[in-house]
């Protein structure tokens, strides 16, 4: 790889012996500023610990049994998996000529050309940003609902008097959630390299406990008939068309498979990051579609009674996967401790995937703060003695508490958080892409990873697909339409969409010119 004179200048000549990641860097126009100390494995690990296939499929688990049941949640996986892949192909190819923290937003500019690339940048900067602390907010508060049920459960469960926490108690663990990984944030990146190994062995071992031990404790099994054909249609949602949903079940697929960005925000501090950052992103798509499909099929064995799962009156509260782990062990075994400490196994994966999350969230405030998009900018974007943005890390830390702060006025509102993490992530996802395929489609350089003659033409469906799931989880999930059944999705979208747009046009544009070089 050439380096232009000023980077040579600062090599001091040696250019051969820098990393092939610091060195395109260099060639970028950014200084290394984050270090440098994560391998191949550490990326790919951070990456598959935030798709955390534990997480995304017992949050949304009830919503699979809801819109579909088992034939949904089965196909469903394959086929939001195929599509995903395309996603994650065209993003790696991307991320191997741009492997900078920035990620997205950086990748806009460059590719939509000199005339589009301030607007293009802030655009997918800001989805981008949005998304991730969406993210954060819907995985650490579903931790503490986690926790609340495993209070629950092991206090007799709700037909035993056991202890039902209030909205209040619920934000209060959130907030407490949220502090630990705001600290833990904090520690140098060798720490939350370490924790990111750890979490994707503990997914990994996780699911495959969970897959086997379940369905073999449960005194009663699901026939494979059951598991792979039957489509639950009898919801209480006033929905009866299968299509329609069959596609409200992909909701617990495509939020799963989501956050693999984060190999993209890691590039600064991976080594090798022009090759690792695009085997991370792939690798962590890849093999979470594996382990969580087998996670899926193990837990389905175990259903027998959608009706009783998804009901609040039963131990769990209507917690459908709590109450499966924890009928399994009480129907066998008298008492449902098992159960609650399979929960416990489940609770250690999300909090993994809440704090390496945050871990992303920060670096894109970093990235996006350097190149003077935000307010503050100047603050956001310091490193402390450890390499660490502090600073970034406490501000996705607060906004994330401020964001679940809604489920304390209507847990509706609050809901339509998981739905605008999946859009917000998935336009930023979709739009360097489409610049890729269209504005930049003669000039784009590619790097070490690429697809070579097949790039536009997976490029195209990687953006067909977004653009569909954008549309399909903005619909109404229920009928009628009422204030506490309206989805607030599109809402809360079109409103973020306005607001920047706004910002955009009355004041950004007379100052934000993309990403400035630093060197």
């Amino acid at each position: 790889m050439s380096l232009p004179s000023h980077v040579v200048a600062v090599t001091n000549g040696d250019a051969s012996s820098l990393d092939s990641g610091h060195a395109r860097l260099l060639e970028l126009g950014y200084k290394q500023e984050l270090k440098r100390d994560l391998s191949a494995i550490s990326n790919f690990s951070l990456s598959f610990s935030v798709i955390s296939v534990l997480t995304g499929i017992t949050t949304l688990y009830n919503t699979g049994l809801n819109y579909g049941g088992p034939f949904s949640m089965q196909y469903g996986w394959f086929l939001t998996s195929a599509f995903t892949m395309l996603v994650a192909l065209s993003m790696a190819e991307i991320c191997s000529s741009y492997p900078t923290t920035g990620g997205l937003y950086y990748w806009s500019a460059k590719l939509a050309g000199p005339r589009w690339a301030p607007f293009a940048s802030w655009i997918t900067g800001w989805f981008n940003i949005i998304g991730q602390w969406a993210g954060t907010t819907s995985v650490d508060f579903s931790l503490a609902q986690l926790i609340q049920v495993i209070i629950l459960l092991s206090t007799g469960g709700k037909n035993g008097g056991g202890y039902e926490a209030s909205k209040y108690v619920v934000i209060a663990l959130y907030a407490g959630i949220l502090l630990l990984h705001g600290i833990i944030n904090t520690l140098p990146i060798s720490v939350i390299s370490f924790l990111g190994r750890l979490a994707a062995i503990w997914n990994v071992l996780g699911v495959f406990v969970l897959m086997i031990l379940i369905p073999s404790v449960a005194t009663e099994r699901a026939s494979i008939k059951f598991v792979f054909t039957h489509f639950n249609d009898k919801n209480e949602d006033g929905i009866h068309s299968r299509p329609y949903i069959f596609l409200l079940g992909l909701l617990m697929s495509q939020y799963t498979l989501a956050g693999y960005d984060a190999s993209a925000h890691l590039t600064e501090e991976t080594k090798g990051a022009d090759r690792n950052g695009p085997k991370g992103i792939i690798n962590s798509v890849g093999i979470s579609i594996i382990v969580g499909w087998g996670y899926i099929l193990g837990i389905t064995f175990a259903v027998t009674d959608i009706p009783y799962l998804l009901s609040e009156n039963n131990d769990a509260g209507g917690y459908a996967i709590a109450e499966i782990f924890y009928l399994a062990f009480k129907t066998r075994y008298g008492n449902g401790i098992g159960g609650i400490i399979c929960l416990v196994i489940v609770a250690i994966s999300i909090f993994f995937c809440g704090m390496i999350s945050v871990t992303s969230n920060s670096r894109m405030a970093y990235a996006f703060s350097r190149d003077g998009a935000m307010p503050l900018s100047p603050l956001w974007h310091k490193v402390n003695k450890q390499e660490v943005p502090i600073f970034a890390v406490w501000l996705s830390v607060f906004i994330s508490f401020c964001m679940a702060l809604t489920s304390l006025g209507s847990i509706v509102a609050f809901e339509a958080m998981v739905s605008i993490a999946v859009i917000d992530l998935y336009v930023a996802y979709a739009l360097p892409i489409f610049f890729r395929v269209t504005l930049a489609q003669k000039h784009f350089v590619p790097g070490p990873f690429n697809l070579g003659r097949h790039g536009v033409v997976v490029g195209w469906a990687a953006v067909i697909w977004a653009v569909l799931i954008s549309i399909l989880f903005s619909l109404p999930v229920s009928y009628p339409i009422t204030i506490e059944t309206f989805n607030y999705t599109p809402v809360a979208v079109s409103c973020f969409l306005v607001l920047v747009v706004s910002y955009w046009i009355l004041s950004a544009r007379h100052w934000f010119k993309g990403p400035i070089v630093n060197l």
